[in-house]
């Protein structure tokens, strides 16, 4: 602790990102990043790109990449915005929605960032409580002071809520703003885009780290009601006009023109989630229902800090959380198929080593 922290840095508990270890010896399974690699169209213009444009500042108006986006999701340039990263937008998000000591309600069970952001700006998180097998409870969310926030997919449950659904959540809170976090819509779930021109209180927000393969670059995009939009605007231009860089923005444009490469890709990964996870449930894993690019599963005959230790002494990183009520599960990113099949053959022998022992 330093002499010249605030209060607010001296109390603050930081989000602590998936271990992203720099020597390359694990298989990586533990931050829900694309086994696959971006569109070979990103990596022609990245590579054809000018040098010398570097020294230039990037449009702030990201005017290129809100075209394509705009075209692809059939919505106007002015319903959208671009962050660095889904994660900024949603920080954005809780600076431009609510006031200091507002409420803000989300499942007790989510992205943990969510509790990081509200106490960086001072909000006052509602947790509701997930009902059997870690589902949302729709009715929970009807009719509150303030405004919610849902990851849809949920993370690290990998549950997914349907239109209907979330569209009756947004119905029944017409003065309260509703922010679906999309960022694993793409691998099986029910995008909420094209209700944002009959809903003025919802916005979605989406990221290219996953399906687009491109955690690397850094880059997201929220869609709303051009005011809305016009809120996060007025945030990020408070605050940085240049969040995206020259590559980024470059890489981005292809990656959402390259729609087959991404249909692809994400076709991929859900055959392989399908697979690994009746392969689990042969092996008596509880697996929840996925509709993500990763899976959330335990086992009662071993302990999942225990398992995510002996996978890793293996070499493979999986994501396991030391809170209530998930302490049993970990949650498990898929990758390419030779990967997962390591990963399943691992576990029988983790398994069969443990019979042995008992």
């Amino acid at each position: 602790m330093n002499k010249f922290w605030n209060e607010k840095v001296k109390t603050i508990k930081p989000y602590v990102p998936g271990e992203q270890p720099q020597d390359k010896k694990y298989i990586k399974l533990n931050t829900n990043e694309s086994p696959y690699p971006p569109s070979p169209l990103v990596k022609k213009v990245i590579n054809e790109s000018s040098f010398d444009d570097l020294r230039l500042y990037p449009d702030p108006d990201v005017t290129n990449l809100k075209k394509e986006i705009s075209e692809f999701y059939n919505v106007d340039t002015d319903q959208i915005f671009i962050g660095n990263g889904s994660d900024e937008i949603l920080a954005f998000s809780f600076m431009a929605f609510f006031d200091k000591g507002e409420n803000i309600y989300y499942p007790d069970i989510t992205y943990s960032f969510y509790s990081v952001y509200s106490d960086l700006f001072n909000l006052n998180e509602v947790k509701i409580p997930l009902i059997k097998d870690f589902e949302i409870n729709i009715d929970d969310y009807k009719n509150l002071d303030s405004g919610i926030i849902i990851a849809n997919p949920n993370a690290p449950t990998s549950i997914a809520l349907g239109k209907k659904e979330i569209e009756d959540i947004i119905k029944n809170n017409p003065e309260n703003i509703v922010i679906i976090d999309e960022a694993y819509i793409d691998f099986g779930g029910e995008s909420v885009i094209d209700l944002v021109g009959k809903y003025e209180n919802l916005l979605v927000i989406q990221t290219f780290s996953k399906s687009r393969a491109l955690a690397g670059m850094r880059l997201g995009f929220a869609i709303g009601n051009k005011e809305l939009i016009e809120g996060l605007d007025r945030i990020k231009f408070s605050f940085n006009s240049y969040t995206i860089n020259r590559l980024s923005l470059l890489a981005g444009v292809e990656a959402v023109k390259d729609k087959e490469y991404f249909e692809k890709s994400t076709k991929k990964i859900i055959e392989t989630r399908e697979k690994v996870s009746s392969e689990l449930k042969k092996i008596d894993f509880k697996v929840l229902d996925s509709k993500a690019n990763f899976l959330f599963i335990s086992h009662n005959k071993i302990n999942g800090e225990e398992l995510y230790m002996r996978l890793k002494d293996k070499g493979i990183l999986v994501r396991y959380f030391k809170k209530d009520l998930i302490d049993n599960y970990l949650r498990v990113t898929i990758g390419t198929e030779e990967e997962m099949g390591k990963f399943l053959e691992t576990v029988k022998e983790i398994l069969l080593n443990l019979e042995k022992s008992i």
